[in-house]
């Protein structure tokens, strides 16, 4: 598979569907939006931008809540060859001004409610937005604001895309990583070309007949393929939803109260975990899902079987990131190892290596590198960070691994987080894992604590089911029946919740850190 010289992701998507103009390409809280009324009002935006001081190569802010105008305003600005950065709708003023001063963006799109915090980060960086567009604005605009729609609708579709190549930057997105600056990783028109191609049409097996409903927001990598790159590339109706998904928004959604009902479901395994615990789960004959896709973090194959046991569908687990911008590595609908991530998409390559560098034996855990078509340019203004993940060619994930004789992957948690207890490594996922098949376990995380002696022993930090005691005694034994004894959590705690990243991602940094309080 090859791309022409010119190539414009924007102008690819619409040019896919133009045979289906008065098809739903996306329905939201406010009603559909066909693909003709899409690629219009995209081409109008990209005119709108350009007349407004916009350059080809600017940054664009793009925060904005799940809706129609998130994929008018970030294929729009690839169409007009500008370059929307996408950020994360739930982050604080602070962490905006440090994204716009480092992406040294010139404009930004926005939804209204987002429009206080952002004016707040605007006054910390106050050389960096001149043109400012408000999507649903909820008051007066400030001065100089233009009016989302309005702006749209007074312009003429740009008659043309930009002339970009597939190796032209396209986007960007911010790593949501648990330590550290957010990095911005730099993508191009040809990487989300790819990941359709390899993952979302041959794994997922996606059609146009599906309805497609994601509860990661389409600023992650993750929500942003799902949600946007494979369903439009195969002309799906695709179900957007701005509030955050909880089990019954989700569950609103799953059972047709937003106008469709979705066939394809992509969560992380903290949403399904929490969605199999509540009281109101629909009944299988409520919903129409055909599979889910599950990413962020490793699936428990207890949460898999439940799932599979209550719907009759499968979770298709697999792992990606926002510097290979979708999944590489992942099991298939009808070949699903519970507990493994099952084996390498087709046009990636995988390699565990070990901290010599060299690849591991079966059985082993190493570093998960991966190398592949849709890898990113870099991260923006950080050389040592960019050489440090991109390596001659192949992606240091942090991630661990082990794979076994079959090929099939099992995760081994990060690289930071792996545990050495009595010289042996430690999975703090696996005893996890185990953890969380108790029925009266929501959720558990697992860190290493230094004992009397000051050697390291594993802690588990455990959020209980509601109405459901259990003691640390009991949790104890029932680990040690089934893992290695040396492996069973010596300390455990009970907490109302575990702190995570705005991905659902459980930050055992911020747990170690409270044991250093202590």
């Amino acid at each position: 598979m090859t791309l022409p010289d010119t190539f414009n992701f924007a102008e690819h998507l619409f040019a896919l569907n133009r045979g289906r103009a008065t098809k739903a390409a996306y329905v939201d809280d406010r009603g559909a939006l066909g693909y003709g009324q899409l690629e219009d009002r995209a081409r109008r935006l990209a005119a709108a931008l350009l007349a407004s001081g916009v350059r080809r190569e600017d940054r664009v802010l793009l925060l904005m809540l799940d809706g129609s105008d998130w994929p008018v305003s970030f294929l729009g600005s690839l169409y007009a060859g500008v370059v929307p950065v996408a950020v994360n709708t739930l982050l604080t003023a602070d962490d905006y001004a440090y994204m716009l001063a480092h992406s040294g963006a010139t404009a930004a799109l926005v939804s209204g409610a987002l429009l206080p915090v952002l004016q707040e980060a605007m006054a910390k960086a106050p050389n960096a937005v001149r043109t400012l567009f408000v999507s649903q604005p909820m008051g007066a605009l400030p001065d100089g604001a233009q009016n989302f729609d309005s702006a749209i609708a007074a312009s003429e579709p740009l008659a043309a895309p930009a002339a970009t190549t597939p190796q032209d930057h396209a986007f960007w997105l911010y790593s949501s990583g648990s330590t550290g600056k957010p990095k911005g990783t730099v993508h191009t028109h040809g990487n989300p070309w790819w990941t359709a191609e390899l993952y979302g049409k041959p794994v997922l097996g996606l059609t146009e007949d599906d309805v497609c409903f994601s509860a990661a927001k389409m600023y992650f990598a993750y929500g942003l393929g799902n949600a946007l790159t494979f369903p439009l590339s195969v002309g799906a109706t695709v179900l957007l939803m701005g509030e955050r998904p909880t089990p019954d928004a989700t569950f609103k959604r799953w059972t047709g109260q937003g106008g469709v009902k979705p066939t394809v479901f992509f969560g992380a395994p903290t949403g399904f975990a929490g969605m199999l615990a509540s009281p109101r789960l629909p009944a299988r004959e409520a919903v129409a899902l055909r599979m889910c896709s599950s990413a962020g973090e490793a699936l428990p194959g207890e949460i898999a079987q439940r799932f599979k046991a209550h719907f009759g569908c499968e979770i298709v687990d697999g792992i990606g990131s926002t510097e290979m911008l979708h999944i590489f590595l992942s099991n298939r609908p009808g070949d699903i190892r519970y507990g493994t991530t099952g084996k390498p998409v087709e046009g990636y390559e995988i390699e565990l290596r070990g901290e010599d560098g060299q690849p591991v034996a079966d059985g082993e855990v190493g570093d998960l590198y991966i190398k592949g078509p849709s890898t990113a340019v870099m991260y923006w203004g950080n050389p040592e960070k960019s050489a440090e993940t991109f390596r001659d060619g192949w992606t240091k994930s942090g991630d661990k691994y082990s794979r076994d004789a079959d090929g099939y992957y099992t995760y081994a948690g990060r690289s930071d987080d792996m545990l050495k207890v009595s010289g042996i490594y430690v999975s703090p996922f696996e005893v996890e894992a185990t953890l969380m098949q108790h029925p009266a376990v929501l959720e558990a995380a697992v860190i290493g604590k230094e004992d009397a002696d000051g050697l390291t022993k594993t802690k588990a930090y455990v959020v209980r089911k509601d109405g459901q005691p259990v003691g640390e005694d009991e949790l104890k034994a029932f680990v040690k029946e089934r893992l290695a004894p040396y492996k069973y959590p010596r300390f455990i705690e009970f907490v109302d919740e575990l702190p995570k990243t705005a991905t659902g991602k459980i930050q055992r940094f911020r747990l170690r850190e409270r044991e250093q309080q202590k």
